[in-house]
């Protein structure tokens, strides 16, 4: 006798009260869950909303405080406006942007994690362990990102660069066109742009913030008299801080500090007056131009110097090549051909039967 296999999947009793009761609540359940998960997704978007509203309204009015205090209607004609009301609204605005990325990424984080947390909630533990591990992963690859945000915003918080600052960044000198929270751009006295990760920043110096100080270095002839050359320099630096045009960007009155070193050559007198950041080489320029009229209507010869070696941001250095130095070509003498040596070569000397045959009847003859 053949037994038949049992059939293991009987269809469910569609009559049965317990299982529309478990199909009930499994519905309910998953209401609940997408309900639950709407209201996350709807709680975050109003989070965001209100906290960008929030950014957004700050950032505008310390911005629109800022044009109206200088009486202007746009960003752009702000540069005209006192430099403290440019950085102000640079500041502002990029702390506002890097605010909203901030908020943008949290929000997002948290409300995966709620939502996680609502569909399967025994998988929130590994996911953390996963989370971590990948986390620290990304922490050793992105470590310069990292360290370049960090210190792009206490550079932009703290005020220490701001876009048309003439900065001494150690990688690169010049004048700065943008800031941001990772890159710097500053253009070199040749025009070139440089892209400079703050994280890669150690120092910062800063020749627009404040004032600035003018300093001449003249050299007089050693036979000149000190105290002659000092009173006619006093009286010109003076002069040009009393000038209308130019009174307004000069911050103190000029000061004589003396006489700065002796050659044998040169006595050189050093002159400063101290002026404002932006201003400080249109100010050198012209009183560089008066000095020397001085001291031409005073007779005074001016001593030649020997080599000028500018540093700091005046130190930029000439392409190669650019302006080749104007010199006679140095004559080569023309070559001279040496003699090359040659073995000498010299004849054998074999004699023949014929030869010795008239040799001796020649003899005899002669006998």
């Amino acid at each position: 006798m053949i037994n038949a296999p049992l059939d293991t999947t009987t269809p469910p009793d569609l009559t049965d009260a317990e299982l529309w009761r478990q199909v009930g609540d499994f519905f309910v359940r998953a209401g609940w869950n997408l309900l639950t998960i709407a209201l996350i997704v709807l709680g975050a978007i109003l989070l965001a909303w209100i906290l960008k509203f929030v950014i957004r309204r700050v950032v505008n009015r310390i911005v629109n405080g800022a044009k109206s205090k200088a009486n202007v209607d746009d960003t752009q004609a702000l540069e005209r406006s006192p430099l403290a009301s440019v950085r102000l609204v640079q500041r502002t605005r990029t702390l506002g942007s890097i605010l909203h990325n901030v908020v943008n990424v949290t929000i997002v984080v948290i409300a995966i994690l709620l939502i996680i947390n609502v569909v399967a909630p025994s998988a929130l533990g590994s996911l953390t362990l996963l989370t971590a591990a990948i986390g620290a992963g990304l922490g050793f690859g992105a470590q310069n990102i990292v360290k370049d945000v960090l210190n792009g915003i206490f550079i932009v918080a703290e005020d220490q660069v701001g876009i048309g600052d003439v900065v001494d960044l150690g990688l690169a000198t010049g004048i700065v066109e943008y800031v941001s929270v990772r890159v710097t751009h500053v253009r070199d006295v040749n025009g070139t742009l440089w892209y400079v990760r703050n994280g890669e920043i150690t120092r910062i110096g800063n020749l627009s913030q404040g004032w600035s100080r003018v300093i001449i270095d003249l050299s007089v002839a050693v036979d000149s008299d000190i105290a002659e050359v000092e009173r006619a320099m006093l009286d010109t630096a003076k002069g040009l801080a009393k000038d209308p045009k130019w009174r307004t960007r000069i911050l103190e009155q000029p000061e004589v500090w003396g006489l700065e070193s002796i050659s044998g050559d040169a006595l050189v007198i050093r002159l400063v007056m101290k002026t404002r950041a932006n201003a400080k080489d249109d100010v050198a320029r012209e009183l560089r131009m008066r000095l020397k009229r001085t001291i031409d209507e005073m007779g005074i010869s001016l001593p030649a110097l020997a080599a000028v070696m500018p540093s700091g941001i005046e130190g930029a250095q000439r392409v190669r090549g650019a302006n080749p130095p104007k010199t006679k070509p140095t004559p080569v003498p023309p070559a001279v051909e040496r003699p090359v040596w040659k073995p000498k070569r010299t004849p054998k000397k074999n004699p023949s039967p014929v030869d010795g045959a008239d040799g001796a009847s020649t003899s005899g003859g002669t006998s």
